[in-house]
């Protein structure tokens, strides 16, 4: 009884202590909640002060700002004119150069005229037409005769190919870019048709030349611009299918076949290429050139009423001075104060005509240098299957021109003299494989040919190159036909199969060095400066003086690289040209925007910013500025500092970055290290209308200075330079 009651005490105690907690009513809950809503209120009451504080003091910074920059933009729309004005006067030195350089084809033309060397003339259709004429009369010239005049004949090749990449489009008439082209087809057609003539000359006398251990004939002749093998088969042994000639690596390895037939293997290694179908020359299309013919004939129409009312003025002002003159003067007196009133007539006129030669050529720069970065919409023409395209390959090395020749009737001695049989139809190609394999296994009995070759030493190759032939018939080139390619690179030793004889070259992308990765533009010495272009293969640095660009040094995986081409100045066509054919190409055209991510800028705004970099090169530094990626393509991002020649090297120098849109510069807030992109203006400085006056704002004044004594050719040059590489839109 006992333990039930102290249990029955237990839960008493249970229920009195739940009795104990507080029961929250109706009017407890309700006052909570609107406590709790008051205060919901209050703290949102007190938000939308602070956000409306805060709102109005943004709202305040952002009309003081936006003020500011109305103040700034009316200050640069007020001056405009006035540094338009001036940047006009400066960048008269592009006219100037283009004029200087008209000078110096016409001299030119007058120096070759003088020299009286028998060599023509390439721009003047008549003595090129006797040249190639006599040429081709001249008979039985030897492999070295042949040889030595290919000299001229590449000679004149090259200067009508500078004829018509240095002449400005809007000069060069159609009817002479057909004339210069049909000149160096015909010229490449001859030359190549001499050394087929040549070969036969020698192939004839092939028994008296055989070796004395092999009893075949085996000839090479080497020389700067080619490098010719020859292998006579006069014993036809069937276990002589090694081929090797003498101290080099190249040969072949020939199926039983030919080891056995009456024939001769000819390489002929040409270190130019005459086979690829020349580039198109450009040309502006009709819209460009109507623009500027209206712009002609508007110039030449207000030019000729200013000079007809300065002509009338003068008249005029004659008139009065002569009736204000004294009956008492004498008519010797009269005559002479006529003469020296009608000087300025005469003078005038001619300033006037030099004023409008120079704004119409600056007109006329101006185009082409924009014609330069135009970009293809399409590709130029369709592609046949296994075709190279040529717009995004390019052929380096040269052409190995590959044949396998029927031998001519051989020399046979005959009391004291030589006689020789000479067939009507001259040296004949042996077919292989036969064109009648019906019945046979073609791959079995006709195997394809081994071929090693030795890799132009001068040429750079950044990946393993690829083979191509010539299709003779699409004239084109191809990759079929052509099997286990292996390319040693330290030996610069090329094997692979061919099923056929004929013209191969080796490949290599052309746009392997694009985009790039950085850029620099640096002033050495008075009118020099040092470009360089850092690509994922190679670092180049090109010098650049007056009219002449020289490649400075090369870096080949951050290694250095010996070239042929440094030390060597050259004019900026030429200077181009060259890298281009070593296999150091950084110059787009028209179609790379088809195989390369760019960073694509409008080209009305990067030709403005080219120029105005050009005509600052010589006091200023400037710099790649990865923020360039990020503006839209009316506006390039760049660093820019000035560099005086008396400074030392800086270790960490102080850029400034600029953002230009063609017509108005400013300097940017954040800096190359900043974490995002804004356009914000930088503190205590000005918007301009061009770059000139942009960095004299913090420019000091040797600096400026510096730029307006730079030669006209050197900034031409500059400018040439960096229109070619297109930095900001390939960078």
């Amino acid at each position: 009884m006992p333990q039930h009651g102290s249990q029955s005490k237990k839960v008493v105690t249970f229920v009195k202590s739940g009795s104990k907690k507080k029961k929250i009513t109706k009017a407890d809950r309700l006052r909570q909640i609107q406590e709790e809503e008051e205060k919901r209120q209050k703290e949102e009451e007190e938000a939308r002060v602070k956000y409306e504080k805060e709102e109005m003091e943004r709202l305040e910074i952002q009309r003081i700002e936006n003020e500011k920059l109305q103040k700034l933009e009316a200050k640069d729309l007020e001056r405009r004119n006035e540094e338009l004005e001036e940047l006009y006067l400066l960048e008269a030195c592009f006219p100037e150069a283009e004029k200087l350089k008209r000078d110096d084809r016409f001299l030119s033309q007058w120096k070759h005229y003088i020299q009286c060397d028998g060599s023509p003339d390439p721009s003047i259709a008549q003595e090129m037409n006797t040249f190639i004429t006599l040429w081709k009369e001249e008979a039985n010239e030897t492999l070295e005769e042949v040889i030595e005049k290919s000299k001229l004949v590449l000679n004149l090749i090259e200067k009508l190919k500078l004829i018509l990449l240095e002449t400005p489009p809007y000069d060069l008439q159609r009817k002479n870019i057909i004339q210069y082209q049909g000149s160096i087809l015909e010229l490449q057609e001859l030359l190549h048709l001499k050394f087929n003539r040549a070969t036969e000359i020698l192939l004839r006398q092939a028994s008296t030349l055989a070796d004395l251990d092999s009893g075949n004939m085996e000839k090479v002749i080497q020389d700067e611009n080619v490098t010719l093998y020859i292998w006579a088969n006069l014993k036809k042994n069937p276990r002589h299918r090694s081929i090797r000639f003498s101290e080099t690596q190249t040969g072949f390895e020939i199926p039983r076949m030919l080891a056995t037939s009456d024939i001769a293997l000819r390489l002929l290694h040409t270190h130019y290429d005459h086979v690829t179908p020349l580039s198109p020359v450009l040309t502006p299309s009709q819209e460009h050139v109507s623009l500027v013919t209206d712009f002609v004939k508007e110039e030449v129409k207000s030019v000729q009423t200013a000079v007809s009312k300065d002509l009338q003025e003068e008249n005029k002002q004659q008139e009065n001075e002569s009736n204000s003159v004294h009956e008492e003067e004498t008519k010797a007196e009269e005559q002479g104060d006529v003469e020296e009133q009608t000087c300025p007539v005469q003078e005038e006129p001619e300033t006037t005509k030099y004023e409008m030669e120079m704004k119409l050529l600056s007109q006329t720069v101006s185009a082409a240098q924009e014609l330069l970065l135009e970009n293809a919409c399409e590709k130029p023409y369709f592609l046949e299957e296994d075709e190279v395209d040529l717009c995004q390959f390019t052929t380096l090395g040269g052409v190995y021109h590959l044949d396998i020749l029927e031998l001519p009737p051989q020399c046979k001695p005959m009391k004291g003299w030589m006689i020789v049989e000479i067939l009507k139809e001259g040296l004949q190609k042996y077919t292989y494989p036969p064109e009648t394999t019906e019945d046979l296994e073609t791959e079995n009995v006709f195997p394809p040919i081994e071929v090693m070759l030795e890799v132009h030493e001068n040429v750079i190759f950044f990946e393993n190159p690829m083979v191509a032939r010539w299709d003779a018939e699409g004239k084109h080139w191809k990759t079929d036909g052509i099997s286990n390619v292996s390319y040693k690179s330290e030996e610069r030793l090329i094997t692979f199969n061919l099923e056929t004889f004929c013209p191969v070259t080796l490949i290599q992308d052309a746009h392997i060095n694009m985009p790039f990765q950085s850029w620099e533009l640096i002033p050495l010495d008075v009118n020099k400066v040092l470009l360089t272009v850092t690509t994922v293969f190679t670092e180049l640095q090109i010098q650049i003086k007056e009219n002449l660009c020289m490649l400075a040094s090369i870096k080949v995986n951050n290694k250095k690289h010996s070239s042929i081409l440094e030390e060597k100045w050259m004019t900026p066509v030429s200077f181009i040209i060259a890298l281009k054919n070593a296999g150091l190409n950084i110059f787009p055209t028209g179609h790379s925007h088809l195989y390369v991510v760019i960073n694509y800028k409008h080209p009305s705004v990067e030709v403005k910013a080219y120029r105005q970099m050009a005509l600052l090169s010589s006091a200023f530094a400037f710099c790649w500025s990865k923020w360039n990626t990020v503006c839209d393509s009316k506006k390039t991002i760049f660093q820019v500092r000035e560099h005086l020649l008396k400074e030392e090297s800086i270790q960490n120098p102080n850029w400034t970055l600029l953002m230009f849109s063609g017509d108005r510069a400013q300097s940017l807030k954040i800096n190359e290290s900043s974490d995002a992109f804004s356009e914000a203006l930088k503190e205590e400085t000005e918007f301009h209308s061009t770059l000139y006056h942009m960095v004299k704002d913090f420019a000091s004044q040797e600096a400026m200075r510096e730029v307006r004594r730079s030669n006209c050719q050197f900034v031409d040059s500059v400018c040439h330079m960096l229109l070619s590489t297109r930095l900001l839109s390939y960078s």
